[in-house]
């Protein structure tokens, strides 16, 4: 089942994130960071899913190795860190989470899986924006590896839900997303 997000990205925002690059670049680093801990955090809170967790141990580790990646850039560019900002998209998009273990386990992994696309849609678009060199070869690489994420929970919701109640579910997400993705400030962040 693939993730077809109903809004892209306005030209605003990626003209935000190529001409205040230092500043995106700092937010992708604490996104690769929070992305980490999510997985993580899936790991610990459904350990009776053996499956669910030796994939969220891979993919922490992989999201860790994206913040390590991006901490470097920030390190070459001589860029001052700053403490990780709120992410009011990632809020938004969680506060639509069902209470209840049942959908609340479902609505994790779609949440997630559209967080994912989100994050290949824009990465796609910073690759595609970047002259030829090493960074546009390194978004090009994030990029495919967020498609890979997105799938890769959408693939554990249907492994454990109807996949007919997880195609409703799923849509029901991607029309949220594109109205809180419109009505989302243009800044030089991911989301």
């Amino acid at each position: 089942m693939e993730i077809q997000l109903k809004q892209a990205s306005s030209p605003a925002w990626i003209e935000a994130v190529l001409t205040q690059f230092d500043q995106f670049l700092l937010d992708h680093a604490a996104n690769e960071k929070k992305a980490a801990g999510v997985a993580l955090n899936l790991a610990a809170h459904y350990p009776d899913k053996p499956d669910l967790v030796a994939a969220m141990i891979d993919l922490s580790i992989e999201e860790l190795s994206h913040y390590r990646d991006v901490y470097k850039l920030i390190r070459e560019r001589n860029i001052a860190p700053i403490p990780d900002q709120k992410d009011v998209y990632v809020h938004q998009i969680r506060d639509l989470i069902r209470k209840g273990s049942e959908n609340y386990f479902l609505d994790r992994l779609l949440t997630a899986a559209v967080i994912e696309a989100r994050g290949q849609e824009r990465f796609r678009a910073i690759a595609q924006a970047l002259p030829q060199g090493a960074l546009k070869g390194f978004y090009s690489a994030i990029y495919k590896s967020e498609a890979r994420h997105a799938l890769m929970f959408v693939r554990f919701a249907c492994q454990y839900y109807d996949r007919q109640q997880v195609s409703d579910r799923l849509a029901e997400f991607i029309d949220q997303e594109a109205i809180l993705l419109r009505q989302l400030e243009i800044r030089p962040a991911l989301h």
